[in-house]
């Protein structure tokens, strides 16, 4: 819109008339008078009609929340009483001189105010269309940019290099039934699980590489923590000497996400009363024997020998990790090596452990990863004993034919992430249209 100036910079043209466009986001009428809070995309400020502007005064008046308005007013200094320190535009406001009507809204369904707002999550996704206006839902999404955002600069810091992975593939990369099966022309096809066979393949190309893609889980549960559509960050990495500088990466990668969060995102924190995660200078690492011991000896459940850790024991081994160290943050590590995927590398120690790991955070599954399988006899190897069609996945094991470096990798989820930083109840908060067995934009059950 020509001439348009951002509420955000209204502070530059005090004494001026200038043009604003937005929404109405509250309508106060205190006698004569007319104020309302407009808003764009930059923030919010008060607007005022007065009694000696009538034509300003006559076309407000049948104005309502949420019309979007294109406003030529005055930028005037509030006087010295109603000056709201540490908030934008709170020494300043809008004299209205000319209104203009985009669109017209109909009456709101429930109450949109910052304090009278309380609709349940079902509700929230019902009505998502006219919730993302909320400021705190909006806190939610500008937290998940600054993630998805630092990871891609924290990558690019380091060398790594961005490709975009294909969604549909014609095999299952991490195993299990837990997949969408699509029909591909004649052929029978899959939406992808992961970027994990394609990331290695341009790895071994480049190096070190990174994507931000959706994947697709046929999750067959509807718990608070599993989407079946999520945006997966993935990062692999060749050249490594042990699992261990995967873990070092993620550990640094984490750390970056936190400190823009906390530098980009206080407002939203603020608002969403959320207290980010505490994560020490070096991570406590344990193997998967040793967590499961350390749970029997502090809480005295004995869990030793089970092949993986349940949620609850994700939750106690955070807990106990964090009256230790005070760190919210804990690695695992030395999983049984059929547990994981055929491509994560065998401890050559003992091939029943592998070198793959798992980062928890406050009790939940943040990032996996570890080292990969590089050779190609021992891949071809794994993928007979993991009962795997190897023409499906012939370009994968192409690439490793030709040479290709000691390496490892690792991923995690932007809405996981969202979920645990901010002290979400349920991931379906941290997906602006959220997927599940339950919901394609709308409830499946209607």
């Amino acid at each position: 819109m020509k001439g348009r100036i951002y509420i955000k910079d209204l502070k530059d043209h005090v004494g001026k008339e200038i043009v604003i466009a937005g929404w109405v986001d509250v309508r106060r009428d205190q006698g004569k008078m007319v104020f309302f809070d407009m808003r764009d995309m930059t923030g919010r400020v008060q607007c005022v009609a007065l009694p000696s502007r009538a034509e300003a005064i006559e076309k407000v008046k049948p104005v309502r929340l949420e019309w979007v308005l294109k406003i030529t007013g005055i930028v005037n200094k509030r006087p010295e009483k109603n000056v709201k320190a540490g908030v934008l535009n709170g020494d300043v406001e809008l004299e209205v001189t000319d209104i203009e009507v985009l669109s017209e809204a109909q009456p709101l369904p429930f109450d949109m105010s910052l304090d009278g707002y309380n609709l349940e999550l079902v509700a929230e996704l019902d009505n998502r269309a006219l919730v993302l206006r909320h400021p705190k839902i909006q806190a939610v999404f500008k937290v998940q940019e600054t993630i998805i955002d630092a990871f891609r600069e924290f990558m690019k810091s380091n060398m790594f290099f961005e490709f975009q992975a294909p969604s549909i593939t014609p095999a299952v990369a991490e195993g299990g039934s837990e997949v969408f099966k699509i029909d591909y022309f004649d052929k029978k096809a899959f939406l992808s699980q992961s970027p994990q066979l394609y990331k290695q393949i341009v790895m071994s190309a480049f190096e070190r590489v990174f994507s931000v893609n959706k994947i697709f889980r046929a999750e067959p549960s509807a718990t608070t923590r599993h989407l079946t559509e999520v945006v997966s960050l993935d990062a692999e990495m060749g050249f490594i000497d042990t699992w261990e500088d995967v873990k070092d990466m993620a550990e640094e990668t984490v750390k970056f996400i936190l400190k823009q969060v906390q530098e980009r995102n206080a407002e939203h924190l603020k608002l969403l009363k959320a207290d980010l995660p505490v994560m020490i200078d070096k991570t406590p690492t344990f193997s998967l024997t040793e967590a499961q011991q350390k749970i029997f000896d502090v809480n005295g459940r004995d869990i030793r020998g089970e092949k993986d850790l349940n949620p609850q024991d994700e939750r106690e081994i955070c807990e106990i990790v964090k009256k230790e160290t005070g760190s919210d943050f804990v690695f695992i590590y030395g999983y049984p090596t059929r547990k994981k995927p055929f491509y994560v590398y065998p401890n050559p120690a003992n091939p029943e452990f592998n070198e793959g790991m798992d980062l928890l955070c406050r009790g939940l599954e943040w990032l996996s990863g570890g080292r990969r399988i590089n050779k190609y006899e021992q891949l071809l190897e794994h993928v007979k004993i993991w009962d795997m069609d190897p023409k499906k996945i012939k370009m994968f094991l192409e690439a490793f034919k030709y040479g290709v470096p000691p390496e490892g990798g690792f991923a995690f989820g932007a809405e996981r992430i969202t979920m645990q930083l901010l002290g979400l109840k349920n991931v379906r908060e941290a997906s602006m249209f959220p997927r599940d067995m339950e919901r394609i934009d709308e409830r499946l059950s209607e």
